[in-house]
């Protein structure tokens, strides 16, 4: 709970350390066109990663098998879609990443192994039916 007050005083001061000093670069209204900019790229990729995750997922249940990857990946492509959503270019950057196909999947690895570590601790329960 800490680390998420810690962000939500950080991040927003961040940003707008990072849109003063790239507007005295570039002045305002290229900042005002990058967000923008950004956004609708960020939003119309995620939305097509979210659509091809979606048809894999339903490919793997087609052929009786859990679509797993799939559900990781679309939890990264939510996560970063919010990330887009919300004007910053240190968000975008997050975004992105986690968005972006090639830069999704060692952080897969890492969201693996921290979930195996959180059901190991009892902080998520797993029960097969």
């Amino acid at each position: 709970m800490r680390w998420l007050l810690l962000a939500l005083l950080v991040i927003p001061a961040s940003e707008i350390g990072v849109f003063i000093w790239i507007g005295t670069m570039t002045g305002p209204w290229w900042i005002v066109f990058l967000i923008i900019l950004t956004g609708i790229i960020g939003v119309t990729l995620a939305k097509k990663q979210g659509m091809d995750t979606w048809q894999r997922a339903q490919l793997q249940m087609s052929k009786g098998y859990p679509p797993t990857e799939e559900i990781l990946d679309g939890i990264c492509i939510f996560i970063g879609a919010v990330f887009l959503f919300s004007p910053g270019f240190i968000t975008d950057t997050v975004g992105f990443i986690l968005v972006l196909p090639f830069t999704r999947t060692p952080l897969k690895g890492l969201i693996r192994k921290t979930m195996n570590k959180m059901m190991g601790n009892g902080t998520i329960i797993y029960r097969k039916w």
